[in-house]
């Protein structure tokens, strides 16, 4: 029989994050911090919100459910959108890269997965709402994309890209031998402008407004990633890369759309009860 899966309060490092209490000094402090952070560059770091039990029980999870994950690979747009081929051909809107990345669904993690306690643990959304200032947040509806176990293996990428969500909670399980840096060009585009030289130049290959973003096991990351182009650089060595993906909005109810289930997932019908 195998051991009962460690409780949320067990994997958080509660005196580091006091997510009971979110109006205690400290708990105000890490806010404060985290939303000095995405006001500077789009990015909020939680370094050690995982105990090294909590990390070692996600890493154990993590590698349970890799053989689980489909594969999407091809070549994306740093909008997520189609080409627009009626642009100029040197056009960011018109720049292709390559992606390669397994996704576990949601409807595939087990109840007792760590990784699904997580995120269906309201104190964990609780700090996540504070520090984003947006009022509640609402965990997805969607039955694939509401938690994912991002799994990437040698030769594995993602291009460089900007994100149609208005922010993503990211968790570091466990990093890879070489490469899986995640790269940032913070806020490159804002609301009212494009700036469409300064992400060409980017995606160019200038690296003068890129930074990496450590993804050190146990880090929770808040990204706006709207206005920041980012990638995920080629993964090297045997050892996977796991991040758990944590989908919340600020409104109930959101779910993906077909497309999108079957380029992720490969199937757009989920599963009535999750595996054990």
């Amino acid at each position: 029989m195998s051991a009962p899966a460690l409780s949320p309060p067990a994997m958080v490092d509660l005196d580091r994050y006091p997510v009971f209490d979110l109006g205690c000094p400290r708990a105000q402090q890490v806010v404060a911090e985290a939303r000095a952070g995405l006001a500077a560059t789009g990015a909020a770091e939680l370094a050690g919100v995982l105990t090294p039990e909590g990390v070692r029980a996600l890493a154990e999870d993590a590698e349970a459910l890799a053989p689980r994950a489909h594969r999407s690979s091809g070549l994306g747009t740093a909008y997520l959108e189609m080409p627009e081929v009626g642009l100029p051909r040197e056009h960011p809107r018109r720049w292709l890269g390559p992606y390669s990345v397994r996704a576990v669904a949601y409807d595939l993690f087990p109840r007792q997965s760590p990784l699904r306690l997580l995120y269906e643990w309201d104190q964990l959304a609780d700090l996540i709402a504070a520090i984003l200032g947006r009022g509640p947040i609402y965990r997805y509806a969607d039955p694939f994309g509401a938690l994912n176990l991002a799994v990437m293996a040698e030769g594995d990428q993602l291009q460089w890209h900007f994100d149609q969500a208005d922010f993503v909670v990211s968790l570091a399980i466990q990093s890879a031998e070489l490469g899986g840096d995640f790269e940032v060009a913070p806020l490159v585009r804002a609301p009212d402008d494009e700036r469409y030289g300064a992400a060409r130049a980017v995606l160019e290959g200038d690296r003068a407004r890129v930074v990496t973003l450590p993804m050190t096991p146990g880090t929770l990351l808040i990204f706006e990633g709207r206005h920041s182009l980012h990638r995920v650089s080629p993964i090297k060595g045997t050892r996977l890369r796991h991040v758990g993906l944590l989908a919340y909005d600020t409104k109930p109810g959101t779910v993906g759309s077909e497309l999108l289930r079957t380029d992720r997932y490969g199937r757009t019908v989920p599963f009535a009860e999750p595996p054990t």
